[in-house]
């Protein structure tokens, strides 16, 4: 049986149907808006719930009739007693908030459905607990349980409502001896008893703890619980004995001081026991004693008297008085041994830090969780604290305007920076105030945000862009492939608010491009493999050959013309024999001078030679160039930061010579043509922007490629220049035209 403390469906439609008018006309005749809030609740919810229970098998009626009971013992007003009995009667009527807000009014109303709600998401969480958790850290996951709890609950006086529900729930499960669930007793000890204690409701905190550690660790409790109760008889009798002796001195010697005993409750032995790393004989406040003070020269005057009047442990001295801890914490603490050796811990607070302390105002919580003392975990300094601190501040106004049933506690800006909402299997996602449904997709998974194409919030279909608030369960709608689309990117259109999400959608569309580059590059290879009759060659083999660690690597970067095929086309050809004596001897011979120089370039020692400018590397003055003799094509002039010209020399370093750009003359300039590769955001007008800049240099444009995938243009201009020197001038200019990314020489 899946375990709740909501009510079970109930066994008639009657029970929504017929019995809620004349409950109406119960609660507005014979129940006068005089009558007291609590009388009137009760009897509206008794017809409802009398023969209904809960699915741990306690009667509905008398939880909430224990539920009231707790929450009176612990200060709450009677409004919240009598929304006990209201929460119940949700699950019986087909329109909670319209029925309770005609019979009590809208505060009444607001506060049953939101106790309502929570109740639902704790179930829900608690179900999930055997599930997929999409947290992989426990403690992360509880934490998250925590602050849902208290972001989703604006209103202090649910979460009361849930602690006192909780309470009576683990009371039953002692009483009837039946058998708890783990994740509730876990649920109570992780998230519960804390909130109890954040709020200085200290009663529900320790008996909380007590029964969820029984219910969770059965034997380690019973072995604690029979060493206290070794001479427990002799201890008691002897503590009150010193409690009435030390309060009765420190009277006579001028000091007004109450003497009270101090219990220790077995979950907090224990914790003290394993955070410490302590026996049971070194654990000092089993007996504890604490003396309640006027003033603060009081705490000193009775510091000084107890250590006269016992022995001192020295080194468990601490003097928070005169250093406060950190969430302002103020008591002095010491332990002391008794004529039998006994070790005793005594507090000495003012009456002012006794308060201080004990209503929790001074986040007392923060010495017991954050490892002040040395336990793990929390922060005690965090922002989420200091928010805590607030709602306790709340939590005080409400117990002092008790008495006012229209009171309604929320402050909307405690939670401003984040949401917490709820998957279909009811896991918690912490998302950024703002989010959406598709910042909501990709904190779940990133291929599900790619995927999105339409989310449902509580049922309900929402457009993409939905904002979402606290506690809303969203299941999202994708497709079976797919990827996100760049409205997405459009800070205006307010898709994503969350910068995880917005990284993750560019990655795509990286990811998209270097794709369609490797395709472009695998097209080209493919057909140079079959143009030189070379299809049998694996594609690993080539790409390894030139160097590559993958075959993809090599086909990326033919894609993006960063890599020459001319490349390839020299891997593929066999090289060419070497050099005869003979024609090494007609290279080396000079001619004399020429009165032409071929390209305006001088072969040093033959001048005649015929020679061509590389077309893998189109080199220009002044570019720093060398010469290659082939075989039938005279010398190929390259850069020499030319890849393929690297090859060349590598391969047949005998056919390298040097040569030099020669002058020009009759002062017309010579030009020769450049590949200019240009990255831009397309856009229209682009292509012609780009010309004017050439033009206006008077830089002549013999050439120009265009391609545009996704939003991106990538163009690879041909100029002709006399200098490449003044090309990057020009590239300058060419990069400050609107939507240019990047302009460079190939």
């Amino acid at each position: 049986m899946k375990v709740s403390e909501s009510p079970q469906q109930p066994n008639t439609a009657v029970m929504r149907g017929d019995v809620v008018p004349t409950l109406l006309a119960v609660t507005a005749q014979e129940l006068p808006s005089q009558s007291g809030d609590l009388a009137r609740a009760r009897a509206f919810a008794e017809p409802l719930l009398a023969n209904e229970n809960l699915d741990t098998g306690e009667n509905v009626m008398a939880h909430a009739d224990a539920v009231a009971g707790i929450l009176q013992a612990i200060g709450g007003s009677e409004s919240m007693q009598a929304a006990s009995y209201l929460v119940y009667t949700c699950e019986h009527l087909n329109k909670p908030f319209e029925v309770i807000a005609k019979a009590f009014g809208e505060n009444f109303a607001n506060l049953a459905v939101e106790t309502t709600q929570l109740v639902r998401v704790q179930r829900l969480s608690r179900a999930a607990s055997h599930g997929a958790q999409l947290n992989a850290d426990p403690k992360l996951q509880t934490e998250n349980v925590r602050k849902m709890l208290l972001a989703f609950s604006r209103d202090l006086r649910v979460v009361m409502l849930r602690l006192a529900s909780r309470m009576q729930t683990l009371r039953h499960y002692a009483a009837s001896k039946r058998p708890v669930p783990a994740n509730l007793a876990s649920e109570s000890l992780s998230v519960f008893a804390p909130l109890a204690n954040r709020l200085g409701i200290w009663q529900i905190k320790w008996e909380m703890e007590d029964l969820a550690f029984r219910f969770l660790e059965p034997e380690t409790y019973k072995h604690i619980a029979s060493l206290l109760d070794e001479k427990r008889t002799e201890r008691e009798s002897h503590m009150q004995a010193l409690r009435t002796q030390l309060q009765s001195e420190l009277v006579g010697k001028g000091v007004q001081a109450i003497v009270q005993g101090r219990p220790k409750h077995i979950y907090s032995i224990v914790r003290k026991m394993r955070g410490k790393s302590l026996g049971f004989d070194r654990v000092f406040d089993i007996r504890a004693l604490r003396v309640v003070v006027p003033d603060v020269a009081s705490c000193y005057e009775a510091l000084s008297w107890v250590h006269e009047r016992f022995t001192p442990v020295q080194e468990e001295f601490d003097d928070y008085i005169a250093k406060p801890k950190n969430n302002g914490y103020q008591s002095l603490h010491t332990v002391v041994r008794d004529a039998l050796g006994a070790p005793i811990e005594i507090q000495i607070r003012t009456q002012a830090m006794h308060d201080h302390a004990e209503s929790g105002v001074a986040a007392h919580w923060a010495y017991k969780e954050a490892g002040t003392k040395g336990y793990s975990g929390v922060s005690a300094n965090s922002e989420y604290d200091a928010k805590i601190a607030v709602l306790r501040q709340l939590l005080a106004w409400e117990r002092d305007i008790s008495g006012r049933a229209q009171h309604h506690l929320q402050d909307k800006a405690l939670f401003e920076d984040r949401i917490y909402v709820l998957t279909p299997d009811a896991a918690i996602i912490e998302l950024p105030q703002g989010a959406t449904p598709i910042d909501f997709a990709y904190t779940v998974h990133t291929n599900l945000g790619h995927r999105c194409r339409g989310a449902r919030v509580d049922g309900v279909l929402v457009p993409l862009h939905t904002v979402l608030q606290n506690g809303q369960t969203v299941e999202v709608n994708a497709i079976k492939e797919g990827g996100p689309s760049r409205d997405w990117l459009n800070s205006e259109l307010g898709y994503l608010v969350s910068p995880r999400a917005k990284a993750k959608v560019r990655a795509w569309f990286n990811a998209q491009i270097t794709h369609e580059n490797i395709a472009k590059g695998r097209e080209a290879v493919e057909k140079l493999l079959q143009r030189e009759g070379k299809t049998a060659l694996k594609f690993d083999d080539l790409a390894d050959q030139l160097g590559f660690k993958s075959a993809e690597g090599l086909f990326e970067v033919v894609g993006k013309d960063e890599y020459s095929l001319r490349n390839i086309e020299t891997l593929l050809k066999p090289p060419e024999p070497a050099l005869t004596p003979d024609e090494i001897v007609l290279l080396k011979k000079s001619r004399g001078p020429s009165k032409n120089q071929p390209n305006g370039v001088l072969v040093v020692g033959v001048d005649s030679l015929l020679t061509q400018l590389a077309r893998c590397c189109k080199p220009a003055p002044p570019d720093r160039i060398s010469g290659f003799v082939t075989r039938g094509k005279g010398v190929s002039i390259h850069r020499i930061d030319c890849s393929n010209f690297k090859e060349l020399v590598r391969r047949d370093p005998a056919r390298v010579i040097e040569v030099r750009w020669g002058q020009s003359k009759g002062g017309d300039a010579s030009v020769y043509p450049v590949d200019v590769a240009i990255e831009a955001t397309d856009r229209q007008g682009l292509l012609r922007d780009i010309s004017e800049v050439f033009a206006k240099e008077k830089m002549n444009v013999i050439g120009v490629q265009t391609q545009s995938v996704k939003g991106i243009a990538w163009m690879t201009f041909t100029v002709e220049v006399s200098d490449s020197g003044l090309l990057q001038r020009v590239l300058m200019q060419v990069s400050h035209v609107r939507g240019v990314g990047s302009a460079r020489r190939r």
